[in-house]
């Protein structure tokens, strides 16, 4: 894989929750921070649903590729106007005591690589259109495919097609970036998320 990216390094990751109720929300908050901050090539930017006494929604997190990037996002969300935002990166909180606390578990989930649904990755951009399971595992931060009603040692054909509909979203998964797909019409495979009701974001590309 051509993009910057680690799989096995340990990075700083960014919790951020601005409120956001639904996992598509969540997604557009992404490509918000995307659009407004210019986060750095080789981030990973995943969703969390928070699920607490105080706090039922989605949170987000980023994983940055060092300590002066993550800082610089840090200070780049604490000053966006018109984002009520709670934040934290190693321990140190900004904002509302509620939302920094999601924030806190959207990181600490994230840094764990336990659990987290990856919007932005390095190589999501080749994700359009059909790709074989090849080019899916070699150009991008996916590192393990899982086929929905399939024996867990199967592995898919590395000529098979992947029709992505232009949504592909990995999740971590015991360490590891692990997308679940479905067959699909023709013996092609397709992601297990479904756009809903369109690819999210599209206006942000």
């Amino acid at each position: 894989m051509s993009t910057p990216y680690d799989a096995s390094g340990v990075r700083p990751v960014l919790g951020v929750d601005a409120g956001t109720a639904s996992l598509r929300a969540a997604d557009h908050l992404v490509h918000d921070l995307v659009d407004r901050l210019g986060l750095p090539p080789g981030t990973v930017a995943c969703t969390h649903l928070i699920r607490t006494d105080e706090r039922r929604g989605t949170a987000v997190s980023l994983a940055l590729p060092d300590a002066g990037a993550a800082e610089s996002v840090r200070a780049g969300v604490a000053a966006l106007e018109g984002l009520d935002a709670g934040a934290s990166l190693g321990g140190r909180a900004h904002g509302p005591r509620g939302a920094a606390r999601a924030a806190a578990l959207a990181a600490g989930e994230h840094a764990r690589r336990a659990g987290g649904r990856a919007v932005l990755f390095p190589g999501v951009e080749h994700l359009t259109g059909t790709v074989t399971v090849a080019d899916l595992l070699a150009l991008t931060a996916v590192e393990r495919l899982v086929v929905v009603g399939a024996p867990p040692a199967y592995r898919p054909d590395p000529a098979t097609p992947v029709r992505t509909r232009d949504h592909v979203r990995p999740e971590w998964r015991a360490g590891r970036l692990t997308l679940a797909l479905v067959p699909a019409a023709g013996g092609t495979l397709a992601p297990f998320e479904v756009p809903d009701p369109t690819p999210c974001c599209a206006d942000h590309v």
